[in-house]
C-alpha cells in the first residue's frame, strides 16, 4: 500500500479533503494532472471518503492500494506496446495476401493497434475512475502531540 500524510482542510461527513506535500514518486505519474495537483505546486488536495469521522486540521494518513496501481501501469505502459507488436505481426503475414510492402503494411497496422489501445484505455478511463480501489482512502488519523508534556526549562 502506497501511504502518504496529509492535514485535512475541510470536511462533512461523507467527504474530507485533504492536502498532502506530492512525493517523489507524483513526479512518474501518468494520473498526476487529474488527480487533484496543481501544476507547479509541490501541495495537493484529495478528495476520500469520510469514514473515520475526521475533521478540519486533524493530521491524517491517506493510502492507495498497490494492486490496482499495478493494473494501471500495465495498462498504461504494456498494453499498447503489445498491441504495437501485433498489429506489426499481423501487417507482416498480412502483406503478401494485399499485395504490399511488408513493412508498410506492418508499420500500417501496428500504429493502427498502437492507437486503438489508447482509444481503449481512453474509455476504459470513465469506468475506472468511478471504482473505489481505484481511489485514496483514509488509513487513520494521526494523533495530535500533546503539549503538555512538552516543558521548556
Amino acid at each position: 500500500m502506497i501511504t502518504e500524510n496529509g492535514i485535512v482542510t475541510k470536511a462533512s461527513q461523507t467527504t474530507a479533503w485533504i492536502k498532502t506535500i506530492r512525493s517523489g514518486s507524483c513526479e512518474g505519474c501518468s494520473s498526476r494532472e487529474s488527480c487533484g495537483t496543481s501544476h507547479n505546486s509541490m501541495e495537493m488536495i484529495v478528495t476520500v471518503k469520510n469514514t473515520l469521522g475526521v475533521k478540519k486540521g486533524d493530521q491524517v494518513v491517506i493510502g492507495l492500494e498497490t494492486k490496482p496501481m499495478i493494473f494501471l501501469s500495465f495498462l498504461l505502459y504494456v498494453f499498447p506496446i503489445i498491441l504495437l507488436m501485433i498489429g506489426a505481426i499481423i501487417g507482416d503475414s498480412l502483406a503478401p495476401t494485399l499485395k504490399m510492402n511488408q513493412s508498410l503494411c506492418s508499420m500500417t497496422l501496428g500504429f493502427l493497434f498502437f492507437g486503438a489501445a489508447f482509444l481503449f484505455i481512453r474509455k476504459k478511463q470513465t469506468s475506472l475512475t468511478q471504482k473505489d480501489e481505484f481511489k485514496p482512502f483514509l488509513v487513520r488519523k494521526k494523533k495530535k502531540p500533546d503539549s503538555s508534556s512538552c516543558q521548556i526549562s
